[in-house]
């Protein structure tokens, strides 16, 4: 027969006046902790009393009950409730849910008091984040909320913006795989994405530390400190809508601006702005950058204005701040410290008087005419403005020798024939580049310029697919650029990845022309990726096993192909301001072992099938590089009978001169090399016939004209050295 189970029987509820209830001197709780009684009050106040007190009936020495209660949990509440007797907002004898346990109970009363806060469960950080985030969402304000739970607003920000990190990041942190550190770290950035994927490569990293999560989530975005930043400033960027990220658990110093192209937007519109400005002072030329390259005004004359003379009034106003701080400086020689009215004072007069300092600079108006100004951004955020510079060609010409009687008339002429305008346009350049695209023909800019970084990409794109086709086919070479490698990672300690700790990364193209995919060399090593794919089988161990039966001649072959994948001989504009990207030592340490690839594969872009066409070169350069390239190809009478041509025309009649001439732009031709290599190679270099008929590079409408300008001119035998074209050097 099944034994009954005894049932239990709680003890049972009811409503004791507070006045007939006592603390128990056998409650446990000794040490202060947790929410004070002051705001364990305001909650009873504003919400009521949540959870009932436990009491027990106090007994007289013969075992009756007094009618008294002794409270042996919910000793805190018990206080906050006395609290707001005290204060009158509670009548004494309210009566207060209680749990009343029989007196005669074998049950200690200590034993009671201490289950009562044993047992409790603290709630989950998380579980408080959502539930300020559910109250939020039913209308709640950050402030609203604040005042109910006795916190500071920005505390109800910070567990916010907590519960706002990804699910997934929160369901690790429920499931302790994630510290609250971490989570702290990962409300940087709002995009649960990036979150999501940081913590995807953490996972892979020996570092989870915090500051490695912050890193990672603003590895793209500006500080607030930076001096962009600080030049355009913040207002600027967010009315531009921008946005910041900020973090609420750190000192960010400002956060980080998330959208660093529109922060260089901002700074090139400024300077645009500030160097206009600048130019009404009657400026040649204007050159602004955030950052000048180094040595910018190597080379160039500076100029030696004066500053301008005081007024008697201004030099009155400084003899008189002069001798002001003279008389402080006398009265207190003897204190550690002015007083706090006269240190104010002084400040203001050392900030007068720097300002007479710096009052602007004066120069001769005709060498302002033919000087510039460099304009650039300080290390903390101000506009720095360096003027007169000249360059070099717009130095005065040098005078002429005296001419007789009879030629000053001729000369009269001739220089008003040639006289330049009266009216001078200032060149302005930010960045290196025009401030704006030049909406006529006289607009531009008559010197020539650092070509474009996009355009410099596409070109030594062209290069670097020509470079991997030249080193596939030249498997000596290959296995030469492979064991450099290994060397450099052997005896001078470079990092690598993998088992052998050699890899080859395929390098892909940000920017290339429209044709690289249609030319030869892109044929060809697709044409060798597809070969070598049909022959190589599927499974890993019969590859080792296939690899390990080739001939030697394949087996070279195979590896000069694989190699070739991992040349990368791209330009790429360096980045000075983050870990990513590529920097000014890496890119020219790059370019160099490129330069020695192509020498030792005997690389011509010529016989690569690379020619100038208006779509990758010749309409992206000025009117000046294009006849720069005209006269280097086709020599100097075809340049001057198409500089007279708009910018559009001459590059299409630029493109037909140059057709089988062999001429490269500087970034596709073979690097200048020293001694008897140079001799034997130079020749060869550029892949320039030096014989060019001249009459057969004439289109038809420009023979008619020609004529005439050829018989003004000196003899063909004067002329010849402006057919010959010399080594292509970088």
């Amino acid at each position: 027969m099944a034994t009954a189970v005894q049932k239990i029987t709680l003890a049972s509820a009811r409503d004791i006046p507070f006045n007939k209830l006592v603390l128990s001197q056998s409650n446990v709780r000794r040490v202060k902790a947790g929410v004070s009684i002051e705001e364990m009050a305001e909650s009873i106040a504003r919400r009521g009393l949540i959870q009932s007190l436990h009491v027990r009936p106090v007994l007289d020495a013969e075992g009756q009950e007094t009618g008294m209660f002794e409270v042996p949990a919910g000793g805190r509440r018990y206080r906050a409730l006395d609290l707001l007797v005290k204060q009158k907002r509670l009548n004494k004898i309210a009566p207060v849910p209680c749990i009343v346990s029989d007196a005669a109970s074998d049950i200690l009363i200590d034993e009671i008091s201490l289950a009562e806060n044993v047992e409790r469960a603290p709630l989950h950080p998380l579980d408080q984040f959502r539930a300020f985030q559910a109250m939020q969402g039913k209308g709640m304000t950050e402030e609203a909320i604040a005042a109910a739970f006795f916190i500071s607003v920005n505390v109800v920000k910070q567990r916010l913006r907590l519960a706002a990190v990804s699910r997934k990041l929160l369901d690790l942190y429920a499931d302790d795989a994630l510290t609250l550190e971490q989570l702290m770290a990962f409300t940087v950035n709002d995009d649960h994405e990036r979150q999501e994927q940081v913590w995807d490569a953490l996972q892979r990293s020996y570092s989870r530390e915090p500051y490695q999560i912050r890193r990672m989530l603003t590895e793209k975005a500006v500080r607030a400190s930076d001096k962009r930043a600080r030049f355009v400033g913040v207002e600027a960027y967010l009315e531009a809508d921008g946005t910041i990220l900020r973090d609420l658990f750190e000192s960010d110093d400002g956060g980080w601006l998330k959208d660093p192209v529109l922060l260089d937007k901002l700074a090139a519109d400024h300077l645009a702005t500030i160097a206009e400005e600048i130019t009404g002072e009657g400026w040649k030329w204007v050159e602004a950058a955030v950052n000048l390259p180094y040595g910018v005004n190597h080379g160039l004359r500076r100029l030696s204005g004066q500053r301008a003379v005081f007024t008697q009034d201004e030099a009155a106003t400084v003899d008189a701040l002069n001798a002001e701080l003279s008389r402080f400086e006398e009265m207190y020689a003897d204190t550690d410290e002015y007083p706090e009215e006269v240190d104010e004072r002084i400040g203001e007069i050392e900030t007068a008087l720097a300002a007479f300092d710096e009052r602007p600079v004066q120069y001769d108006p005709a060498e302002i005419a033919r000087a510039g100004v460099f304009v650039s951004i300080g290390n903390d955020g101000t506009l720095v403005i360096d003027r007169g510079y000249v360059r070099p060609e717009d130095e005065a010409p040098v005078e002429p020798e005296p001419v007789r009687d009879d030629e000053v008339a001729t000369d009269a002429m001739e220089e008003e024939e040639i006289a330049p305008p009266a009216i001078q346009r200032t060149i302005i350049t930010i960045g290196g580049a025009p401030a704006a695209p030049a909406e006529s023909e006289e607009a531009e800019d008559d010197g020539i310029r650092p070509l474009p970084d996009r355009l410099l990409s596409e070109l030594t794109a062209h290069r670097t697919l020509a470079l991997r086709d030249a080193v596939a086919d030249n498997p000596h070479v290959a296995m030469t650029a492979l064991l450099h490698k290994l060397v450099l990672d052997t005896f001078r300690h470079r990092s690598a990845t993998g088992c052998l700790e050699a890899s080859v990364r395929r390098v892909h193209f940000s920017a290339q022309a429209d044709d690289l995919n249609d030319s030869a060399v892109a044929r060809s090593v697709a044409e060798r990726q597809e070969l070598w794919a049909a022959e190589l089988p599927e499974d890993d161990a019969a590859l080792w096993d296939w690899l390990g039966a080739l001939d030697d001649g394949s087996r070279m072959a195979l590896l000069a192909h694989c190699v070739s994948f991992g040349i990368n001989a791209l330009y790429e504009k360096p980045n000075p301001y983050s870990g990513h990207g590529v920097s000014e030592s890496g890119l020219r340490i790059r370019l160099e072992q490129a330069d020695r690839l192509a020498w030792a594969t005997g690389l011509d872009m010529v016989e690569a099938g690379w020619q100038p066409t208006v779509g990758n070169y010749l309409g992206r350069v000025t009117k000046v590089r294009i006849l720069e390239a005209v006269r280097e190809g086709a020599g100097e009478r075809a340049a001057q009978l198409i500089e007279h041509m708009k910018k559009g025309d001459m590059a299409k009649e630029a493109e037909r001169l140059l057709a089988g001439t062999g001429w490269l732009p500087d970034a596709l031709r073979l690097a200048e090399i020293e001694g008897d290599e140079a001799a034997a190679n130079g020749s060869e270099a550029t892949g320039i016939d030096a014989e060019v008929d001249e009459a057969d590079a004439l289109p038809a409408f420009l023979a008619e004209m020609g004529g005439d300008l050829l018989d003004e001119r000196e003899p063909a035998d004067n002329d010849e050295a402006e057919f010959a074209h010399a080594v292509a050097a970088e």
